[in-house]
């Protein structure tokens, strides 16, 4: 019985996860993660780093389309107040293109809206996986699209106008 018991310390001590490679796909789970999270912490330079110079990030308001710059300028107040925003993945789905140079996913989001939806591209880069373009997205349950339907009407029907100028 000693020796199984002394069998199994060492074994456990042998295969522990930090001796385990991650999977590019545990890595991208992970970069995500920590991605969230430096919003949650409000760790400007961390949040903003994970972004391409040129990405896009596209918020749930309609008018919330935004390059990097941009952005950042919009979140600072935010991030300077000690906590931007808290988003938590629920799911999340990770798809590469076949050179394994880009990703997209999609994602559930635990958040002070509820539920919202994530998607994004990912590309490599020499510093590693950095985000090309992201989606945020409000999730409505269908029972209710007409109540929301009702409440945006009187907001989305100018800018429905003001688009169709452009």
């Amino acid at each position: 019985m000693k020796k199984y018991i002394f069998l199994l310390l060492i074994l456990s001590a042998c295969g522990s996860k930090k001796d385990i490679p991650l999977t590019e796909e545990q890595k991208i789970d992970k970069f995500l993660n920590d991605w969230h999270k430096a919003a949650a912490t409000a760790n400007f330079n961390n949040y903003f780093e994970a972004f391409t110079e040129d990405a896009i990030f596209i918020g749930t308001d309609a008018t919330e389309n935004w390059n990097k710059t941009a952005f950042q300028a919009f979140a600072k107040p935010y991030f300077d107040k000690g906590k931007a925003w808290n988003f938590t993945a629920l799911e999340r789905h990770i798809f590469f293109s076949t050179d394994k140079k880009m990703v997209w996913f999609d994602e559930l989001l635990d958040t002070q809206m509820k539920i919202c939806r994530g998607s994004g591209v990912l590309i490599k880069t020499d510093q590693g996986w950095k985000i090309k373009h992201y989606v945020l997205s409000m999730t409505i349950p269908n029972e209710k699209v007409e109540d929301v339907v009702a409440i945006k009407s009187a907001i989305e029907t100018q800018l429905i106008k003001d688009l169709q100028k452009k």
